[in-house]
């Protein structure tokens, strides 16, 4: 449980540290210039500091799952040992159920996993374009930080299945429910923050366009302007 603890924690400052630093993107982009006579602090790179944390809690959940996993093999080799072809039968049907069950939450991410990539390409087409993007990809960060943490605790779930091949036990099955429902919730709000994501894109392209507009009459304003000065001449 101490291990799953650490990775909460680290989901946490995570989460915590990317949304932050979005905003504080723009918040900085509509700050005024600094003052010259100034010195202004060197900080360290936070958005690389939040890459790094990042990856490491990439590293630490792919190695727990493939943990898990391993465990959960080991277990469908010990059923071939079994002498009673019964039990060996009941057994063999466990693990498939088990395996079943996770392999839906693992699609469940997979396609939130292709949906997100699908976003973030649509943020790098818009940004050459000119196009804030910055509330999209706050959404797009919290968007993988409930991925993140749906992959804990699905390793979780998969390390408790793993243990044995025999029967759950009341408290064991407490403990699954649980995080069935939790990791069903937390695929829920990342395809929200999706969706709030392709809404905030959407959001900024009107914008754009009817910035675009303005000012394109008001250059034709301009210019009639000038014609009306060119006539009276």
């Amino acid at each position: 449980m101490k291990k799953y603890l650490s990775l909460f924690l680290a989901i946490a400052l995570v989460f915590s540290f990317s949304t932050s630093f979005v905003f504080a993107e723009d918040d900085e982009n509509e700050a005024t210039q600094p003052n010259d006579s100034l010195e202004t602090p060197e900080r360290p790179d936070i958005k690389e500091q939040v890459e790094v944390i990042r990856e490491e809690l990439k590293n630490k959940i792919e190695a727990a799952r493939e943990e898990a996993e391993n465990k959960m093999e080991a277990l469908k080799e010990s059923i071939k040992s079994e002498k009673d072809g019964v039990k060996a039968k009941i057994k063999e049907a466990r693990i498939e159920g088990r395996e079943k069950a996770l392999e839906r939450f693992n699609n469940a991410i997979d396609k939130m996993g292709a949906l997100k990539d699908k976003v973030n390409a649509s943020i790098i087409k818009l940004e050459a374009q000119g196009i804030d993007t910055t509330s999209a990809k706050a959404f797009v960060a919290i968007t993988e930080t409930k991925l993140t943490e749906a992959n804990a605790k699905i390793t979780e779930a998969t390390t408790l299945l793993a243990g044995s091949t025999n029967q759950l036990s009341k408290e064991d099955k407490t403990t699954l429910r649980t995080l069935a429902q939790e990791t069903q919730t937390l695929i829920k709000e990342a395809h929200k923050a999706l969706k709030d994501a392709h809404k905030a894109l959407k959001d900024a392209i009107k914008s754009k366009m009817e910035a675009n507009k303005v000012e394109n009459d008001n250059d034709g304003d301009n210019n009639n302007g000038s014609n009306d000065n060119d006539s009276d001449n």
